[in-house]
């Protein structure tokens, strides 16, 4: 079976592809394909997630086993079968490829094709430039900075938190923070 994912960016309005996969290939089959669609280095540590709905991540498939002790099963790109994992149109998954400031692209399963068969992945679209494969951590910093300048300049931090903070109450500064990027 042809699995086709759909991928974009939250960091670059145009940026489009559109994978064509066999379903019994592996992550990592699927992270060539988006690696080498992007013009990124092979190099850097990088993992999917699937997610639900919402884009909660779920379980995560690794390029390398990091050791870590954790209740859930370490999955590793080059063993896992994309099939074992993903059946349904609809399914989305995460594909983090910078671990320092977690940018990711977000990619959803939009079409299966029963009774075809693909040797190797292959991007069948491509619309628009993807973002930097990293980011300068200074250039992070000031971008987080000028994140607060205006987050305070809004008002945001005039609320009283009480005794900590809500999830939602950091939305706004990560919006400017992510416009800022």
């Amino acid at each position: 079976m042809i699995y086709v994912f759909k991928m974009v960016s939250d960091e670059a309005d145009n940026f489009r592809r559109t994978f064509e996969i066999d379903s019994d290939a592996t992550f990592l089959d699927l992270r060539t394909a988006i690696l080498k669609s992007v013009g990124y280095s092979e190099e850097n540590m990088d993992s999917f997630f699937l997610c639900e709905s919402d884009w909660s991540r779920q379980q995560e498939i690794t390029l390398e086993d990091m050791g870590t002790s954790s209740d859930m099963d370490c999955y590793l790109m080059k063993d896992t079968v994309i099939g074992d994992l993903i059946e349904d149109e609809g399914q989305r998954l995460e594909f983090v490829f910078d671990y320092l400031t977690d940018r990711c692209f977000f990619m959803e399963l939009k079409d299966t094709r029963p009774g075809e068969h693909l040797a190797e992945a292959k991007c069948t679209f491509s619309s628009g430039t993807a973002p930097r494969q990293s980011i300068d951590l200074d250039e992070f910093d000031k971008t987080i900075d000028a994140a607060m300048n205006n987050a305070s300049e809004l008002g945001i931090f005039d609320e009283d938190f009480g005794d900590g903070y809500n999830e939602g109450d950091l939305d706004d500064l990560e919006n400017i923070a992510e416009d800022q990027l």
